[in-house]
């Protein structure tokens, strides 16, 4: 299979800037998370940046994956509307934890926002097994999001 190098990096760069332009509205909201009460396993500030990228860019080639398959079109269009429908979850879901500090309907959003990664994962694995098999971080890492996520709206 030979790539198409432009396809690829539009594929990552829609993540990444989905992800970099929710950061960016979240302002200062790690500030204040840093001074929140923080459950066991909290891994320190810098981390989340850094994995968020390297999901970002797993997400994308995973996307790619899908849009570059020889699957009929509906299959595609319905796998990544998912795709899509799932980044816009996930690009609301910091200003809502970090901006707002609604960690409650945070975490709400998050269960929504992990269900939705699973149905694309699934969706994709239809399509592209190496696909589905690059968003599982992505499922791996929301999951222990959610973990954070409820228990600082416990302990705060």
């Amino acid at each position: 299979m030979k790539i198409n190098w432009k396809q690829l990096i539009i594929a990552v760069l829609i993540p990444l800037a989905v992800g970099g332009l929710s950061a960016l509205l979240s302002g200062g909201g790690m500030e204040a998370f840093q001074s929140l009460d923080q459950p066991p396993l909290s891994p320190p500030g810098w981390l989340f940046p850094v994995v968020w990228t390297v999901l970002y860019v797993l997400m994308g080639i995973a996307s790619y994956l899908i849009y570059t398959s020889d699957a009929p079109k509906s299959d595609k269009y319905l796998a990544l509307g998912l795709y899509g429908f799932q980044l816009f979850f996930n690009f609301f879901w910091s200003i809502i934890f970090f901006s707002l500090e609604k960690y409650l309907f945070a975490f709400i959003w998050l269960i929504v926002l992990w269900m939705l990664i699973i149905m694309t994962t699934v969706v994709f694995r239809t399509i592209s097994k190496p696909a589905a098999r690059l968003m599982i971080p992505y499922i791996l890492w929301v999951t222990f999001a959610g973990y954070l996520n409820l228990a600082i709206y416990l302990l705060n």
